[in-house]
């Protein structure tokens, strides 16, 4: 697997990274769990505010980021900041709530005595992170989990380098200590045999059904803690009670907002006898408003597909 920037406005390849060696994997694993020696160590409140400077970091940087996915996928610099935007959210919301939800809970057992649930961290964990929302993907595992006092192993979308680069550089601008969050350029191969280190505790991965699975079967043979998030088929159901034009305008974003390449898009449409015709004339319309452009253009709201694959495979599915 080739790390590269291929821009699907043109499909120009702008930059290839080579994947890691052998020893450079192992070096990662290492950083990663020497951090997390030191890193557990740290206050929850510490932790807390290092998230915190992630947070304003990312919509400091939000243009820049926003710049670089529309180069490497294809999402339209509009739809780019508002995902730099709301990965700040996630990483404030844990950053200000976070503390209180990690706090001692007292069971009040009947017979007597004490218990209590304790949230404790459980050392290096692997994230495998798809191309759809290069930077949300990533915060929305990697902000609880270094708040817990985890190190995070990163391995993103082949065709996501640059912005696996750009959040690296965050978290380690905010202070974060080195081996904390290391980013790896690791070809799938080779992802076996990082859940299976002893070092490595967990592995979370986002993609495809097809690399759950192989992933679940990985975890399952090291007894490793797996979290997988696989695709979806979402239904947007329409009753006869709507207002047709803001159904129909939340229809057309449903299902083209970043070019309908989302696991929660709306890809199917269950319409009451009643409003069907209307629905479909008013959605077919409104679709008519996305006009496909460049996505570094802050007007464009209609991108390109994330690859020429995607295209080829789409096609063979409308044929």
């Amino acid at each position: 697997m080739a790390y590269a920037i291929t821009n699907p406005a043109t499909g120009v390849v702008e930059r290839e990274f080579p994947s890691a060696t052998a020893a450079e994997i192992d070096s990662a694993i290492t950083r990663a769990h020497n951090a997390h020696l030191s890193w557990r160590e740290w206050s929850v409140a510490d932790r807390a505010k290092i998230l915190a400077t992630v947070a304003a970091l990312y919509d400091e940087r939000k243009d820049e980021l926003a710049a670089i996915i529309a180069r490497e996928m294809g999402k339209p610099v509009g739809q780019g900041r508002g995902e730099a935007w709301f990965v700040g959210e996630i990483y404030k919301f844990y950053a200000e709530h976070g503390p209180s939800h990690l706090v001692d809970e007292d069971m009040h057992p009947m017979s007597g005595g004490q218990a209590i649930v304790r949230s404790a961290p459980l050392g290096v964990l692997l994230g495998i992170m798809p191309w759809n929302y290069p930077y949300y993907q990533v915060a929305r595992f990697a902000g609880p989990n270094l708040l817990l006092g985890n190190t995070i192993i990163l391995k993103h979308a082949s065709n996501c380098p640059e912005s696996a680069l750009a959040q690296e550089q965050i978290f380690r601008d905010a202070g974060l200590p080195d081996g904390a969050y290391v980013n790896l350029f690791v070809d799938s191969k080779d992802v076996d045999r990082i859940i299976a280190d002893p070092r490595v505790h967990g592995v979370s991965l986002t993609g495809s059904e097809r690399a759950g699975a192989a992933v679940a079967a990985s975890a399952g043979r090291s007894l490793k803690k797996v979290v997988l998030e696989l695709g979806g088929s979402d239904p947007f159901i329409v009753l006869d009670d709507v207002n047709l034009a803001d159904t129909a305008a939340a229809a057309a974003s449903g299902r083209m907002s970043n070019a309908g390449q989302a696991c929660t898009a709306a890809k199917r449409f269950i319409v009451l006898d009643a409003v069907y015709d209307r629905f479909v004339d008013a959605f077919a319309a409104k679709l008519q408003t996305y006009v496909a452009g460049d996505p570094q253009d802050p007007t464009t709201n209609f991108g390109p597909l994330s690859s020429e694959g995607a295209v080829l495979e789409l096609l063979e599915q409308v044929d």
